[in-house]
Order: structure tokens, then sequence, then C-alpha cells
């Protein structure tokens, strides 16, 4: 009757006996050939059957991390096709003036179904409005539209990025991004300064 402990461990694949090494008769065979435990093979099955697991464990773990980030970039794609057809249609829509970017402009839909855009808000039109407010838009310096509920947000990231930017140039003494860290030049002048310092 088979132990159940060990009825799910895998063979073991043990290294080849040769009664000839390097082609030479050995006189007592038994010194070299060790017997060794029967529960070794136990332990040694019971080794590779938890690194099959643990490998099985990590590449799991790994796809499931692309998995995620798979996803996360079709939602950001669908998110930027979105963005663009409504770009598009704003962009398109009728305007009797120059658009300037950092500028907010207001859409309209006339009965006729047009869509309109202009520099006056709802509240300064007043009850008057002659038509359908549709939404209010920022024209970005890219020429993409920010709608006026995401002005805030959009906002503080150009804040974020110009932060980084300027910590980077009080860091570099450079107006030029500087993605590999210092410059060769700020580098060297620092380790000179701390080598002069030293002496």
């Amino acid at each position: 009757m088979t132990d159940p402990t060990y009825s799910n461990l895998q063979a073991v694949q043990l290294v080849e006996a040769n009664r000839r090494p390097t082609g030479v008769q050995l006189v007592n065979t038994e010194r070299t050939n060790k017997h060794a435990d029967p529960m070794d093979l136990v332990a040694l099955a019971q080794t590779i059957q938890k690194a099959d697991e643990m490998t099985k464990a990590r590449v799991g773990s790994k796809l499931t991390v692309i998995a995620d980030q798979i996803r996360y970039l079709q939602e950001q794609a669908k998110k930027h096709l979105e963005d663009a057809k409504r770009d598009n249609i704003i962009h398109h829509a009728a305007c009797n003036l120059v658009k300037r970017p950092g500028t907010m402009y207001y859409m309209y839909e006339r009965e006729s179904g047009q869509k309109y855009m202009s520099i006056l808000s709802p509240e300064e039109w007043g009850a008057g409005c002659p038509h359908i407010f549709v939404g209010a838009y920022k024209l970005e310096y890219d020429l993409s539209w920010t709608p006026i509920e995401e002005v805030e947000e959009k906002s503080q990231e150009f804040a974020l990025i110009d932060k980084i930017l300027n910590a980077q140039n009080a860091i570099t003494d450079s107006s030029e991004p500087n993605l590999n860290g210092l410059t060769k030049k700020s580098s060297s002048a620092s380790l000179k300064d701390v080598t002069n310092e030293s002496s």
C-alpha cells in the first residue's frame, strides 16, 4: 500500500552509475557508489516538487502583472481615442473667431443641429441664452481640448511637470532635458569640488 504522504511526489532522476569511470575498472564500486538513506530520495523529490510549484507561482504572478498592464494600456488607448474623437468634433464646430490656446470656449447647439463655439459663457448670456449649451472646453497649447470639469486637475498635472523640470534644471544647471541624471560636465565639476575639499 502506498503512503499518501508521498503519492504526489514526482519521479526523481538520479545520475547514472558507472562501474568503469573514465574507462578504468574500480576495485570496489561500493565505495564510489555509496548507498544513501532511502528517505533522501523522498526529500529530493519533495525539493523538486517545491521548485516546480514555486516556478509556477512566480510565472503566474508575473503574468498577472503583465495582464494588469495590458488592461491598463487598453483603458488608456480607449480614453485617448475618445479624447481624440471629442477634440476632432470641437475643432470642426462652427466658429467665427480665431481660437487661442489657454482660452475657455463654450459650445452651443442651434435648433438646426449645428454646433458652434463662442467665448460667451451661459452666465454671460443670462436668461436670454438663444441656444442649447453643450459644454465648456479650454484649448490647451498642444491644441487639445480639456472639459471645464477637468481643467483644475490638468493644471495641477502641468504644475507638477513644471516643478519636476525646474528641479532637474536646478540640479544640472542646464535648460535641456537630461534623462541620464547629471550631465558629464556638472558631475565632473562636483567630483572636482569634492576632491578639492578633501585635500
